[in-house]
């Protein structure tokens, strides 16, 4: 019984610090399959040939997909990279990986955009419509519709 004493006074004394740790709970998990359909709130970011580099061009269309992030912050965003015949399958992936990678850095680092809110991933060639049919050196932001 004496044993049990100090345990819940233990309990009590953590028991503020243990349910602010509770009430910061990481924001449900998301994912991009079908972003690349959706037609409203999407930005283009062009790229010069073989490079991951976000060109000065990419300011203003990631300005405005972090403006509207940061003005609906109950909306997550899709970050696709598209390379095509950029090298081979394997390195046009990767090169479409960079590019997104590239991206998300800016919304998050650059304007405050909450990283847990941005998902960058690389679109493969035939995976999607938007790259099937031209060449694509871009990146898409997709700023999500809110969920129900």
């Amino acid at each position: 019984m004496t044993l049990l004493l100090p345990a819940a006074l233990l309990a009590l004394a953590l028991a503020p610090l243990l349910a602010g740790s509770a009430l910061a709970q990481p924001r449900a998990a998301f994912n991009c399959v079908g972003a690349e359909k959706l037609e409203d709130d999407v930005f283009e970011v062009p790229f010069t040939a073989r490079s991951a580099r976000p060109p000065e061009a990419a300011r203003t269309p990631v300005a405005a997909a972090a403006a509207l992030a940061k003005a609906a912050p109950e909306r997550n965003i899709c970050v696709l990279g598209h390379a095509i015949r950029e090298g081979g399958q394997a390195t046009s992936t990767q090169l479409a990986a960079r590019r997104a990678r590239e991206v998300a850095e800016m919304l998050s680092v650059g304007h405050g955009v909450e990283r847990d809110r941005i998902r960058a991933e690389a679109r493969n060639p035939g995976f999607s419509q938007r790259t099937a049919n031209r060449e694509a050196r871009s990146v898409t932001i997709v700023v999500l519709p809110a969920r129900p």
